[in-house]
């Protein structure tokens, strides 16, 4: 018998897979190797026993065929559709690779596998998963028939976002006399809002910003996952917790927000406001924690108020007090897009009054300055900054 032979390494590889599949740990590559070797007992080959456990660790180890995309430093994204349709997103730019997987079953058990690491259930109960990896990647899923073409599965890289307002002026996502302005803004203390679109760069924005405010005051930062890591002495950050399998362990950022109330803050940072904890943020606001900070998902600073207004809607806050709470508690609206060129800031609004509501009102657009410049002048002035602008 021997490794070209192949007959008995497919029996084999089942074998082990149902094995491994009663361990309640995540396989490490000994484990996978002492299934093996504890499987195969002494009929199998030599050289099938290797090939079996190369085929094992690829799908049992990590993301399997996928970890040699994800360690890439390059990738953001990668998504698969289909066994031989495996995509990966680097520098903003999506194309197909040479990944292949054997068929759907093994997409499959490697969405599953994923998922339980996670502390998630995927199965046919319940087709669609959406958790984060312990190394901060975003996982999401659906399994078939709701994935009506195969099992989808799409993970996203996160990575520290740690360039300074330097670096970002060197790539091009804004010119010197914003990066003037956006220290202005910080060293004012005025509360600010990144707006953008998944992947436009919000993230990075807002750690090269809090990485401007002085060194002694303490940021600290509530995020569903842990990408903010400004360059600055004194960052605390919190992250959330999804629920374990039995659905109890769950910490919100709703929660979390309360608990940085209690810690202290000179500014609090919401990474992602996609939820009810709007409200809490916008009362941690009213009550002299200025200067704080988040990111919202938006299509342009004007639809800021109306995408604030849904959030509020789930914690309860009419639409009344929602723009009452926001005229008094942030300043401005910083608009990042993702086009072809790369990401760069678009906009910068400042919130005003209009009644009894709350508009943005562009202040710098497409690089030429707008009707909000004065009042973005006035703001930083009333604080003892000099505006340039």
């Amino acid at each position: 018998m021997n490794a070209g032979n192949g007959a008995l390494t497919a029996p084999l590889v089942d074998r082990v897979r149902h094995r491994l599949a009663e361990q309640s740990a995540a396989p490490s590559p000994a484990a996978v190797a002492a299934a093996v070797r504890a499987e195969a007992g002494g009929v199998v080959a030599d050289l099938e026993v290797l090939a079996a456990l190369r085929q094992l660790q690829e799908e049992l180890v990590g993301a399997g065929p996928l970890e040699p995309l994800l360690r890439d430093p390059a990738t953001t994204d990668v998504l698969v559709t289909g066994p031989d349709r495996v995509w990966v997103e680097r520098a903003g730019e999506l194309c197909r690779t040479d990944v292949r997987f054997p068929d759907d079953d093994a997409v499959r058990r490697l969405a599953q596998r994923l998922a339980l690491v996670a502390g998630r259930r995927l199965d046919d109960a319940s087709p669609c998963v959406d958790a984060r990896l312990a190394d901060g990647t975003r996982l999401h899923a659906v399994l078939p028939p709701v994935a009506a073409d195969g099992t989808c599965v799409s993970l996203r890289v996160l990575r520290p976002a740690s360039h300074d307002l330097d670096a970002l002026t060197a790539m091009g996502t804004f010119d010197a006399d914003v990066a003037r302005l956006l220290r202005a803004v910080v060293a004012a203390r005025l509360a600010f809002l990144v707006v953008g679109g998944t992947g436009s760069g919000k993230t990075t924005l807002l750690s090269a910003l809090l990485g401007c405010a002085a060194g002694g005051e303490r940021i600290v930062c509530v995020e569903d996952a842990t990408e903010l890591a400004p360059s600055h002495p004194h960052v605390v950050r919190l992250a959330a917790r999804a629920p374990n399998l039995e659905g109890a362990g769950e910490v919100t950022l709703r929660d979390l927000v309360r608990q940085a109330l209690r810690m202290r803050p000179d500014r609090l940072v919401v990474g992602e406001v996609r939820g009810a904890e709007v409200c809490e943020m916008l009362a941690a606001l009213n009550t002299g924690h200025d200067g704080g900070a988040g990111t919202v998902h938006a299509n342009s600073p004007a639809e800021v108020p109306a995408r604030l207004e849904a959030l509020a809607a789930l914690g309860g806050m009419s639409r009344s007090a929602l723009h009452s709470q926001l005229a008094a508690a942030v300043q401005v609206v910083l608009h990042v897009v993702r086009a072809a060129g790369g990401r760069r800031l678009a906009a910068v609004g400042v919130l005003a009054r209009d009644g009894d509501f709350v508009n943005v009102v562009p202040a710098w657009q497409d690089g030429r300055w707008a009707a909000g410049r004065q009042l973005l002048a006035d703001l930083l002035t009333e604080r003892g900054i000099g505006a340039g602008c």
